[in-house]
């Protein structure tokens, strides 16, 4: 591996854990960790004609957290919030 790879593997894994720590610990404290996101999920079914039925579900709330990456096992709200629509294909 080049030092330029290297380097910047270090620099995104250090970008990472900063992120990780700031959920964690509420680095600022005055900021809340975590969200909700309104999202609608609709099934996506294959008929055997070639078809599909489409099957909409009511809208819920999703949690997220405010990071830039996934933590804690919640989607990041940014990433909600512009895809606020859930396709299930089944």
């Amino acid at each position: 591996m080049t030092r330029a790879l290297l380097c910047a593997l270090l620099a995104l894994s250090l970008v990472y854990v900063g992120d990780f720590v700031s959920v964690r610990y509420r680095i600022p404290k005055t900021r809340e960790p975590y969200g909700t996101v309104k999202v609608r999920r609709y099934y996506a079914v294959g008929l055997k004609s070639g078809k599909t039925d489409y099957m909409f579900l009511d809208p819920q709330n999703q949690v997220c957290v405010h990071s830039l990456f996934p933590h804690l096992g919640y989607p990041p709200c940014w990433y909600l919030t512009r895809h606020p629509v859930k396709k299930i294909e089944m």
